[in-house]
């Protein structure tokens, strides 16, 4: 089991000295988005800049140098936008980002399944039988991309998404059929209004449901302001990580922290650990 870190979430400078940092705060992997932690680069571009030998060449040396694994390799784009032309677009985005996870070693490609502003499914209807068939037949050509590649594309499942349940994201695996199909769990955004009065039920649920296909958990917390769940480091709100960290070291699960800053990074690392001692 590693311990990573989104690598925008730390201090700013080349992508080599943000490894570097973060491993001397004691984290092994990192969740690597490169529009946020490249200053000079942009998702529109990808399609073109990530074909390139010498980019990927680049990230694979930084990342052999400091030792450092990429555990994610973040695509987060909106794959149900209405217009068929942006849609290609993000379609080749994300065709791109998967290829190169298999030129610099990333461990997976990661993203999660809004629905667009501009969709018919984002007023009143996210979780809706037709947002969700939607959604997989947009997917279904990105998992024959990671099968080409032999790469990893998980999914992350959010409350209010169009894939916002255990169940849901059971269900997207099953339709989907592919190994190369698995699920980022961040139980957090498991959480909702609706159920958070059940948080230990969901995360038992999801652990149930999903386990073997649990590619990585996002590890982060929060405390509840009204029917808001304002995010925060490990260790400084309400979240109990007994189930989770027991399911990670017991399948020897990876996760990477959110919602850090420098300042707290080091301390959010150390309260799992402390926290996730077996008895």
């Amino acid at each position: 089991m590693k311990i990573g870190i989104r690598l925008h979430d730390t201090i700013p400078g080349t992508l080599e000295q943000r490894l570097s940092f973060v491993k001397g705060q004691g984290y092994e992997c990192v969740h690597l988005a490169l529009s946020k932690t490249l200053p000079d680069f942009a998702m529109a571009d990808a399609p073109e800049r990530l074909i390139r030998p010498e980019f990927a060449e680049e990230i694979r040396g930084a990342f052999a140098r400091t030792e450092m694994d990429c555990a994610v390799l973040g695509c987060y784009l909106n794959l149900t936008h209405p217009d068929p032309e942006e849609r290609a677009l993000t379609r080749r985005i994300y065709e791109a980002h998967l290829a190169f996870a298999a030129r610099t070693g990333a461990w997976m490609v990661g993203s999660e399944t809004p629905a667009h502003p501009q969709s018919p499914f984002h007023a009143d209807a996210p979780r809706s039988e037709e947002a969700f068939l939607f959604f997989l037949d947009q997917l279904r050509p990105l998992v024959r991309k990671a099968e080409e590649e032999n790469v990893i594309l998980a999914i992350e499942p959010v409350y209010t998404h169009i894939v916002s349940t255990p169940e849901r994201a059971e269900r997207m695996l099953a339709e989907i059929g592919s190994d190369h199909l698995r699920i980022i769990l961040d139980a957090v955004n498991l959480l909702g209004e609706g159920n958070i009065d059940r948080r230990d039920e969901v995360i038992r649920e999801a652990i149930s449901r999903l386990g073997d296909r649990v590619a990585l958990l996002h590890m982060k917390d929060y405390v509840r302001k009204g029917s808001e769940l304002p995010a925060l480091a490990c260790g400084e709100g309400e979240m109990d990580y007994t189930d989770l960290m027991a399911f990670a070291r017991a399948r020897d699960v990876s996760m990477t922290l959110e919602n850090t800053c420098p300042e707290n990074a080091e301390q959010a690392r150390k309260y799992l650990l402390r926290v996730g001692q077996p008895d």
